[in-house]
């Protein structure tokens, strides 16, 4: 890994949280996701398992958690199984986890190899009477493929028919949403590292350069700074390409004159950031651009002020609609015969910011987090509101990503990333 390595401590307090939420004689297992194959003998680089990650530190294949507090030996409590590694493996593959290192990594002492798996939990299932499965239930899942966890849920239900099932995922749901501070400061090292890569642009940017050029610098930058290289597909969407939401092809030439939307930003440590920014070209916004702009800016600004303890997400976007329809209202896109014969379902803002303006961020990038209970301290959100104008051949939106604080405005982790207008233009001239 790139990353440097992170304090088992807070694997040891996310497993903690987990387990104080567990039924008594229960089990909860999590295994790490398969390599995905992609032809002959290419596969896709390694992702792991965000919830296996965020409870053991695990950041290899073939690897299995196994939580059980009421376990009558005190070693199985907590297991961490991993692929067993030799000469062999290390020289084709590289350093592979050893059981010494493998507690090191995750805080856990009692470690077995993946062969000795089904012998061990066999034993344990006969004290247990529960086990939990770790379905995937994130609001916007589309997945089809299965899954090491689908494999497992199977077979598990095979072989113990008799046991009671439950759900991992509304733990998950709830813990992983409220940040502990050492997620905040791998979250900021992210944000940091998208910091070098925005600033590295805007000396840069210029007539004639490719949307995939602007890609290469940024992943240079990235991975240069310890990073694995982008928490998502990035958009780099020159002029009407901004219209399309989720541009992700950067194959256009940018021309002076146009607007670049950048939906880009670095991972670190599996913890992803969020960053939209809009710049001119040519180094400098028309007064047409820097209206829409900075009521764009505007709206950003006020949305974030809503995002304090106790909101409820449905709520938030709702106002942020009232927010964003005023604006429209004064760049004239809008007129109040618009907003008064709006159809509730699909208000009138919505021609022009069809999408919403915050989700939860953290180990993925639209995270786990609780949605219809109100707000806490301590989640991390996007602020992300845009405004799309096709027949202008423009498409603004901007985003940063912030704690919420138990008090007071939240606390903006890209605090330092450029975004006022005429700052961007004043360090393009440079």
């Amino acid at each position: 890994m790139k990353y440097e390595q992170i304090s088992n401590r807070l694997f040891t307090c996310n497993r903690s949280k987990f387990m104080a939420r567990m039924k008594p004689k229960s089990i909860a297992v999590f295994n790490s996701n398969d390599v995905y194959p992609i032809g002959a003998d290419s596969t896709l680089p390694f992702e792991q398992h965000r919830d296996i990650f965020y409870l053991s530190g695990a950041d290899q294949e073939e690897t299995i958690l196994l939580l059980f507090p009421d376990a009558i030996d005190k070693r199985h409590r907590e297991i961490l199984f991993v692929r067993e590694t030799n000469e062999h493996i290390a020289v084709w593959e590289g350093e592979k986890l050893t059981k010494p290192r493998a507690t090191e990594v995750s805080g856990i002492s009692t470690i077995y190899w993946l062969s000795d798996f089904d012998k061990i939990f066999f034993d344990l299932m006969t004290e247990a009477d529960t086990i939990y499965f770790n379905t995937n239930e994130h609001y916007r899942q589309a997945v089809e493929t299965q899954t090491r966890e689908d494999r497992f849920i199977h077979r598990c239900k095979m072989q113990f028919p008799a046991h009671q099932y439950a759900k991992s995922n509304p733990i998950l749901q709830d813990i992983r949403g409220v940040k502990e501070p050492e997620e905040i400061a791998l979250m900021q090292r992210a944000c940091n590292i998208t910091e070098k890569g925005f600033r590295r642009l805007l000396s840069f940017v210029k007539p004639g350069v490719w949307e995939y050029e602007i890609e290469a610098e940024l992943l240079h930058e990235f991975v240069r700074n310890r990073s694995k290289g982008f928490a998502y597909t990035p958009i780099v969407a020159s002029g009407n390409n901004a219209n399309v939401l989720h541009y992700v092809e950067n194959n256009q030439q940018c021309k002076s004159g146009d607007l670049i939307l950048m939906d880009v930003a670095a991972e670190y440590a599996n913890y992803s950031s969020d960053l939209t920014r809009t710049i001119p070209v040519n180094g400098k916004f028309t007064n047409r651009q820097k209206e829409v702009y900075n009521a764009v800016l505007r709206v950003k600004k006020e949305a974030t002020k809503l995002l304090v303890p106790g909101t409820i997400w449905a709520e938030y976007h709702k106002e942020c609609g009232k927010l964003m329809t005023s604006e429209l209202l004064g760049l004239g896109l809008l007129d109040k015969a618009d907003v008064q014969n709006e159809n509730p379902e699909w208000p009138a803002y919505k021609k022009y910011f069809m999408h919403g303006t915050s989700h939860h961020i953290g180990l993925n990038t639209h995270d786990y987090g609780a949605l219809k209970t109100g707000m806490k301290a301590n989640m991390v959100f996007t602020v992300e509101p845009g405004i799309y104008i096709p027949e202008e051949n423009m498409g603004i939106r901007l985003e940063d990503d912030v704690v919420i604080q138990e008090t007071g405005e939240p606390f903006n982790l890209m605090a330092n990333i450029p975004i006022e207008a005429d700052e961007i233009e004043s360090l393009m001239a440079k």
